[in-house]
């Protein structure tokens, strides 16, 4: 009777400690892959949401940041917050961090997203805001040259307005044709487009402005010269 007692005991604690044992070398497993999958030889490419590239060497990617070596200084490290990271890439393939959930506002698939991020990397290295910059130079010199204190008005207003107008994908800055049939990545390309042109018409207005002031005011001296002579 003892015996099959006994028996009963072990058959019982038997699966528990078989649990927890599987339960803690899965968590050390994970603890390991964690800071050992990734390359330490500064091959690390992390890919971001709006298209920018970090390559440096991982530590780590625990409590929500992923830690990696400064790569302009090796004594001190670099953080960045998982939720802003699409995938990490190294010699041993690529891990995709980015998440698919609309409760926390990821609304597009991975696929989806890889694509908007092509978009933004095409539009940064290709697209030109030419037009936005000397119409608001223009705009800029106008204003200034009248010495009036609202001059800064119309330049700003311009700026504000300059991501309005649609945005037209130019086949030669895309860098594979076939992605423009993917509308994530139309609107991954227009939101770095329009963030250009805003940049772009901000910076012409103020030179523009700049230029038309400084003609005001030379122009207001010279009269003034000669009004004395």
């Amino acid at each position: 009777m003892v015996y099959f007692r006994m028996v009963i005991f072990e058959e019982n604690i038997t699966p528990i400690m078989f649990k927890n044992i599987s339960i803690t070398i899965i968590c050390l497993a994970f603890t390991l892959l964690s800071k050992n999958t990734f390359s330490q030889n500064g091959k690390d490419t992390i890919l971001l949401l709006n298209g920018g590239v970090v390559i440096g060497s991982v530590i780590d990617t625990l409590n929500g940041v992923t830690t990696i070596k400064n790569p302009k200084d090796s004594t001190k490290n670099l953080i960045i917050e998982n939720d802003r990271i699409f995938s990490i890439t190294n010699a041993n393939g690529e891990s995709v961090m980015y998440v698919y959930d609309t409760i926390i506002g990821n609304e597009f698939t991975i696929d989806e997203m890889r694509y908007f991020i092509l978009g933004e990397q095409d539009a940064e290295k290709g697209f030109k805001a030419k037009g936005a910059f000397w119409g608001n130079m223009l705009l800029g010199a106008a204003g200034g040259v009248t010495g009036s204190f609202l001059c800064p008005i119309p330049p700003f207003a311009f700026t504000a307005l300059s991501g309005v107008p649609r945005v037209k994908v130019r086949p030669s800055t895309v860098s594979n044709v076939d992605y423009i049939k993917h509308d994530t990545y139309i609107m991954g390309y227009e939101r770095v487009a329009r963030k250009k042109r805003k940049i772009s018409s901000l910076v012409g207005g103020g030179i523009g402005m700049g230029v038309g002031l400084g003609t005001f005011f030379i122009l207001k001296a010279n009269n003034s010269e000669i009004s004395f002579q």
